[in-house]
């Protein structure tokens, strides 16, 4: 049983601490903010210049003023702010980002990162997410754990284009959650009805099984 975007969300959301600033990239990053439970401080900042990012408005509340980075309709907190985009960026170069969430083509073992640009295309679309995977002091990657060809994700050393090097730390499938530490990819979770072999079989590098738990789906 795969975990689906909304249970992969919530993984990540209940890793996201007390008084974290946290940049949300587009796609499934963008649903987290539904799953912090309200008596958690955690800020969302959107590198378009939103500092203080909520979720998706209900319906009949939309305001169109109100854009996320990938131009999703979102909410502003009690105390959020739109800001600049030298100010927004400011943010993310200076270290001021707790954590960055964004989504990923391929992750290598030693944490490269690679989500701007396919091999075979002319062109990309790099938007913020290089100033933000160097700049913010952990990045947590969310993504499916194999292509539509079922081909790995996650493999031994990178083949696609570089985002930024070594940078990421934990990393969301909808097989299950894996630590990168010390170019060690250390499997912390899995699915409910999916065995550890089988997620090192969808993986094109060695995984750490030792202290492997089921996820919870309560969570």
């Amino acid at each position: 049983m795969l975990l689906s975007r909304d249970q992969i969300a919530a993984c990540v959301a209940k890793d996201l601490q007390e008084n974290w600033l946290v940049n949300l990239g587009i796609g499934m990053p963008t649903l987290i903010p539904e799953f912090i439970p309200k008596e958690r401080n955690v800020m969302f900042h959107s590198e378009n210049g939103v500092v203080g990012m909520g979720p998706p408005p209900l319906p009949g509340e939309e305001d169109l003023d109100l854009i996320s980075a990938g131009k999703g309709l979102i909410t502003l907190i009690p105390g959020g702010a739109y800001v600049n985009h030298t100010d927004s960026f400011a943010i993310a170069r200076g270290g001021r980002l707790d954590c960055a969430v964004l989504g990923a083509f391929q992750v290598a073992a030693n944490g490269d990162l690679c989500n701007w640009r396919l091999p075979h295309q002319k062109s990309g679309s790099v938007g913020g997410a290089m100033d933000i995977a160097a700049g913010a002091k952990r990045v947590y990657v969310m993504m499916t754990h194999t292509t539509r060809e079922g081909d790995a994700k996650i493999i031994a050393e990178r083949t696609y284009p570089l985002t930024a090097g070594g940078v990421v730390s934990k990393i969301y499938t909808d097989m299950g959650v894996i630590s990168v530490e010390a170019n060690e990819l250390i499997l912390e979770g899995i699915a409910p009805g999916i065995t550890p072999e089988e997620v090192q079989s969808a993986t094109g590098a060695h995984l750490n099984i030792e202290k492997v738990q089921e996820i919870s789906l309560n969570l």
